[in-house]
């Protein structure tokens, strides 16, 4: 079993309602190029994330035209929210709609000595977009839903008794830092479990993605947005 991840797939059915060419040339036929990456990388018995932005649309019913088209692929998927999903539903609804898509959000899970989980995260205190009044109760609201998924991770590894070999990868939409790459409530909880690999998209932009350290103390960041990633999917494990 191997572990891929990519993120910031920003869809919008067949033929694409919102075409990102519109962001530039290097976007041209996106999808099509994923999917290339992603047949020739992923089997079945493999394991993708997808960090956020998934689809353009704002209601699942409209969504599930590229949900679907995702489903068809091959791999075990699992979805975190980004800040453009307005789609994303209730976890019910959304298993309920697309039963073999996994969608995590303040949670984690294990396979065998792996684990895993997230959330969409959020802007960083220290940001230069960051607004104390607007974004605070945000901000901690998804530090409940990290350690929460945190804590989840460590319960499974316990069950499977994989704790000494573990190892733990964190899903996030967001850096897990801000614009100067200062520490975090996230930095900090992926200090406290242990967790190996920090995996998000959200960044588009080359000198932010340059700007951005490559490890947050013994975490490895890894940044998968599509167009930071050559519209490939990235091998992880």
């Amino acid at each position: 079993m191997n572990f891929f991840a990519i993120g910031d797939l920003h869809l919008s059915g067949t033929p694409p309602q919102k075409p990102m060419d519109i962001f530039g040339p290097h976007w041209d036929n996106h999808w099509s190029r994923i999917k290339e990456s992603w047949l020739t990388q992923v089997s079945d018995k493999d394991v993708i994330f997808l960090v956020g932005d998934t689809s353009w649309f704002m209601h699942l019913s409209e969504a599930l035209t590229d949900l679907e088209a995702i489903n068809q692929l091959p791999g075990q998927k699992y979805l975190i929210r980004g800040n453009h999903d307005y789609w994303w539903s209730s976890a019910a609804k959304m298993k309920k709609a697309i039963p073999d898509l996994h969608f995590l959000q303040g949670h984690g899970l294990a396979l065998g000595s792996v684990a895993f989980g997230g959330t969409r995260g959020y802007l960083c205190p220290g940001d230069k977009d960051f607004d104390e009044e607007t974004d605070q109760s945000i901000y901690a609201r998804e530090l409940l839903r990290t350690r929460a998924a945190l804590t989840e991770m460590d319960t499974a590894l316990k069950a499977n008794q994989s704790e000494d070999k573990a190892t733990r990868i964190l899903l996030l939409h967001y850096p897990p830092c801000n614009d100067k790459n200062e520490p975090s409530g996230f930095t900090q909880l992926m200090e406290e479990f242990h967790v190996d690999y920090c995996i998000y998209g959200h960044i588009h932009d080359q000198p932010t993605a340059d700007r951005l350290p490559k490890f947050f103390g013994s975490t490895q960041l890894c940044l998968v947005s599509a167009d930071i990633a050559s519209f490939e999917v990235q091998r992880i494990l």
